[in-house]
């Protein structure tokens, strides 16, 4: 019963946020933070202190614009797990089937042993009731004696890295290019941003990263050609993740320059006679980068979900391998324990997105 339990008030929860006010969601934000909290602790007392005081403290000083978003997150993440559970069940082939067709009674008592019932509601109240009673993602299926989180524990920091990375490469260098190119319109520096940024929309990543080792690899030598183990095995991969994203924010930051250089704001600056690197840098570049900040948290999504092609073309230990792995092995649980992770990192930076936004735009902190 606790997975229609769980599934019906998610459902409920997400119905009723459009219509909730700000104190029942400041509530609802304290009890998934709360319950957060708990699920990260090492045992159950540590667990449900912390998850008492990070409720309380919440509930005190959540400011309503996090609580907003906050209280999407627990519901979201809910039913992205239901629905891995009926895609999973969907697609032929069993965790439990090897080259040799097991017999009926030795696959029953696998899934019996695993927790693995033949319905994916069945398997989705199982693995729900594991999540919250022993805050596990349980035993990998196929990769005996070892559970999804020892499997993932080294491979997070990899991939957060390499995304994070990718994600510094390509606002840093796509702001860069749009805002030469909106200084100097029309002129040669202008096209050849702009010329940049049709390639790297137009180029597959898998199509960049071949690429990249063609040249920088085998031809210069410069670069190993796949692996992991120091700061040369990073390049590529990250260059590869950055480039479709920097062109994309070099159109963005361009357009938004010469729309911001046009109004009375800046001008005035200009007629106080401030110096042009002060009128672009305090003036204009805060108001230009709302359209670069309103990208962050697609172009976050995009590099982390981008990462599993990347980082099985250049040998990335990370953890778009073990979703790639427990896909082709229908490996249940650790698809799960990995798009649980994913989604996670995915909607944090969905928040540290919406807040940059809203400090850069006061009138979207005041509306909140």
């Amino acid at each position: 019963m606790t997975g229609p339990l769980v599934l019906g008030a998610a459902l409920a929860l997400l119905a009723a946020a459009p219509f909730a006010g700000a104190r029942a969601l400041r509530a609802q934000g304290a009890l998934w933070l709360g319950g957060a909290a708990a699920l990260l602790a090492p045992d159950l007392r540590v667990g449900a202190l912390a998850g008492l005081a990070v409720a309380a403290a919440a509930v005190r000083w959540l400011p309503l614009r996090v609580a907003r978003r906050v209280a999407w997150v627990g519901p979201s993440l809910v039913l992205l797990v239901f629905a891995t559970c009926l895609l999973m069940y969907a697609a032929p082939g069993s965790p439990f089937a090897g080259e040799r067709v097991a017999a009926p009674q030795v696959e029953a008592a696998l899934r019996a042993q695993y927790g693995v019932p033949e319905s994916a509601l069945g398997f989705f109240g199982v693995y729900v009731e594991r999540l919250l009673a022993d805050g596990s993602l349980g035993p990998s299926l196929r990769v005996q004696g070892r559970s999804v989180a020892d499997l993932l524990a080294p491979a997070i920091p990899v991939s957060l890295g390499l995304g994070l990375l990718a994600l510094a490469l390509a606002v840093g260098a796509g702001v860069a290019l749009g805002v030469v190119a909106a200084l100097r319109p029309r002129s040669w520096l202008d096209r050849a941003a702009m010329a940049f940024a049709l390639v790297g929309i137009s180029v597959p990543s898998f199509v960049l990263g071949a690429a990249g080792i063609v040249v920088f690899a085998l031809a210069l030598g410069w670069l190993p050609v796949a692996g992991f183990g120091s700061w040369r095995h990073l390049v590529l991969p990250a260059l590869t993740l950055a480039a479709p994203y920097a062109a994309t924010v070099a159109r963005l930051a361009r357009a938004g320059m010469l729309e911001v250089a046009s109004l009375d704001f800046v001008r005035t600056a200009r007629a106080k006679g401030l110096p042009e690197s002060t009128v672009v840098l305090r003036h204009a570049l805060p108001s230009a980068l709302l359209p670069v900040v309103s990208y962050l948290a697609p172009a976050a999504a995009g590099i982390l979900t981008g990462s599993f092609v990347v980082e099985t073309l250049f040998g990335v230990p990370g953890m778009g391998q073990w979703f790639v792995k427990g896909a082709i092995n229908r490996d249940y649980t650790l698809v799960l324990g990995t798009s649980l992770v994913y989604a996670t990192l995915v909607a944090g930076l969905n928040l540290a997105a919406d807040l940059l936004y809203a400090w850069l735009d006061p009138r979207v902190r005041e509306a909140s």
